[in-house]
C-alpha cells in the first residue's frame, strides 16, 4: 500500500475538538503516514507542538494572515523565542503558516494591509534566521508574497493551495519551492488548476488537505443542498489518499508512484521531515 505525506492539515482545529483522535486513527489506516500542522497564531504554537508529538507527525510555528489583526504586539518575538526553544525538535520542519492574504477585503488595503505584510516579512527573516523552509498562503496574493522571497532569502518551502497561473508557478519553483495541491484539484470547473496539476514537473507538486478546509468535491453541498438541511462535509487528513489519486489520474500515473513521488517532493522540501525522530 502506498503511504501518503499530508503537507499541511489543521489538526488543531476546533472542528476536530475531542474528534482529533479518531480523525488521525482514520488517517493512519489510510496510509498517511505524516501529517504536517502549521500554526495559525501564538496561542496554538504548543497544541500543535504537542499534536506532533502525540500522533509522531510534524510541525510548523507562524502567525497566519487572517491572524495577525490580532496578534499581540509582542507576536513575533514570541514566533522567535518558540524557534529558538525547540530548534533542537525534529518535528519542527518550518515555518508556517504565513503569507498574504488579499482575497477579504479588509486585508487588502489600508492598515491591516500594511501590517500583514510586515509580519509577512518578519516572518521571513526569522524563517532565514533560523535555517528553516516556510509554508505559505498565497490566496491572491502570489506576485506579493513573490516580492518579498526575493527581498528576502528563504531556505524554500511549500506555497500551499497554490492556484496561481504557470508563470506563477514557475517563479515560486524557480526560488526552491513546491506548490501544495489538494481538495480544490478535484473540481472538474477547476480547469486551471487541473492543468497546472497535470503538467507541472512531478518534482514541482507535494500533497495537501488543509483539513478539515477545502474539502474534495465528494463531501462539497451546495448552497441548495445546506438550505435543504444538508451538512458540509468536514474534511479530514484521510481524505488525502483519494484527492491524491485524482491528481494522479489526471496525471496519467499510477497511485503508486504519486505517492513515491510526492513523498520524496515533501521530503526534499521540508527536510527534517528525513530526520530520525521527525515521523
Amino acid at each position: 500500500m502506498p503511504t501518503w505525506i499530508d503537507t499541511h492539515c489543521h489538526l488543531d482545529a476546533e472542528e476536530f475538538g475531542p474528534d482529533t483522535g479518531a480523525v488521525r486513527a482514520r488517517a493512519a489506516i489510510e496510509n498517511v503516514a505524516i501529517c504536517v500542522i502549521p500554526a495559525v497564531e501564538a496561542a496554538a504554537f504548543e497544541p500543535v507542538r504537542a499534536l506532533a508529538h502525540r500522533f509522531g507527525d510534524a510541525y510548523a510555528l507562524g502567525i497566519h494572515p487572517l491572524y495577525m489583526a490580532r496578534a499581540a504586539d509582542d507576536a513575533l518575538a514570541r514566533l522567535d523565542e518558540a524557534l529558538h526553544v525547540h530548534a533542537g525538535d525534529p518535528r519542527l520542519v518550518a515555518v508556517g503558516e504565513i503569507g498574504l492574504d488579499y482575497f477579504v477585503p479588509e486585508l487588502a488595503t489600508g492598515p491591516l494591509r500594511e501590517r500583514q505584510e510586515r509580519f509577512y516579512r518578519e516572518q521571513l527573516r526569522l524563517a532565514r534566521r533560523h535555517g528553516l523552509p516556510v509554508i505559505l498562503h498565497v490566496r491572491r496574493s502570489v506576485d506579493q508574497v513573490l516580492k518579498g522571497l526575493r527581498d528576502i532569502a528563504v531556505p524554500g518551502g511549500i506555497a500551499h493551495a497554490f492556484s496561481g497561473s504557470r508563470q506563477q508557478a514557475d517563479a515560486l519553483l524557480g526560488l526552491g519551492f513546491r506548490l501544495g495541491f489538494g481538495g480544490a484539484a478535484t473540481y472538474e470547473r477547476a480547469t486551471r488548476l487541473r492543468t497546472l496539476a497535470a503538467e507541472l514537473p512531478a518534482g514541482a507538486i507535494v500533497m495537501e488537505t488543509d483539513a478539515p478546509d477545502i474539502p474534495p468535491h465528494w463531501l462539497y453541498a451546495t448552497a441548495d443542498q445546506r438550505a435543504a438541511g444538508q451538512r458540509q462535509g468536514r474534511n479530514e487528513p484521510g481524505e488525502l489518499p483519494r484527492i491524491a489519486a485524482v491528481v494522479a489520474g489526471l496525471r496519467g500515473v499510477t497511485v503508486e508512484e504519486w505517492a513515491a513521488v510526492t513523498s520524496a517532493n515533501a521530503r526534499a522540501t521540508l527536510p527534517r521531515l528525513a530526520l530520525p525522530g521527525a515521523a
